[in-house]
């Protein structure tokens, strides 16, 4: 039987960030991060034993906060930080093949200058985008736990409040559909489905794709053109008005 996880440290009130360094302290806050023992236990386990590929490399090893254009006006949610991608790296859908999937689709799509997300420093960028994980750090086989995601939500919540300009949050499969739903107070909460929209209580719309994890775009649950598709709508609906 597997050990019972350990519960998150209840979460402490949203802090509120008012000024123009505001996303900078959003995301010390969330490096500093020590909230929950499981994940800080994974995360330091991951970079203590990579897969041969990354032997060497020094992992970042601590929470990863979001990145993207201060300007944004999509917001991309996904499930959680990759153990030997954005654990590895530092940045938010960087360096394994769940990123080369959505770096691709945001690259066609207009909102990024080139097609791979490989590691900080190699000149990607986004714009009129912000990428980020419900949850912050690698969770042990990927699958965080509902006290995680809900200790993980006061910093979704705060970047949120640092890009004024976003309008439309898209999430990446039924976790993260789920955490914005929560965020956003939506009660009754919309079902999850490929393609799910909704207009939240904050004004924003919601809408939903499946998760480009390697297991969906695999099997062709999720498609390429499926996934272009989703981002064309983002990208509409996003559209300052005329």
């Amino acid at each position: 039987m597997p050990a019972t996880p350990q519960p998150a440290t209840p979460q402490p009130a949203t802090p509120q960030y008012d000024d123009a360094t505001a996303l900078r302290r959003v995301e010390r806050d969330v490096v500093a991060c020590a909230r929950c023992p499981r994940l800080v236990a994974s995360r330091r386990e991951a970079a203590l034993h990579p897969p041969p590929r990354f032997a060497g490399e020094e992992y970042w090893a601590r929470p990863v906060p979001g990145f993207g254009d201060p300007e944004a006006r999509l917001y991309v949610l996904g499930l959680a930080t990759s153990a030997h991608g954005g654990n590895r790296t530092g940045r938010a859908f960087t360096g394994n093949p769940t990123a080369d999937w959505l770096g691709a689709a945001l690259h066609r799509a207009g909102f990024a200058n080139r097609p791979v997300s490989a590691h900080r420093g190699d000149g990607y960028r986004l714009d009129g985008a912000w990428l980020a994980s419900a949850v912050r750090c690698p969770p042990p086989g990927n699958r965080p736990t509902a006290a995680e995601r809900d200790a993980c939500l006061p910093y979704f919540d705060a970047e949120l409040r640092a890009l004024p300009t976003v309008s439309v949050v898209l999430t990446l499969g039924a976790f993260a559909w789920d955490a914005a739903c929560r965020q956003a107070g939506a009660h009754p909460r919309p079902a999850f489905a490929h393609g799910a929209c909704f207009t939240r209580p904050d004004g924003r719309v919601q809408l939903a794709s499946y998760h480009p994890s390697r297991q969906n775009t695999a099997t062709g649950r999720l498609t390429r053109p499926m996934l272009d598709h989703i981002l064309s709508r983002a990208r509409t609906l996003t559209a300052p008005p005329p």
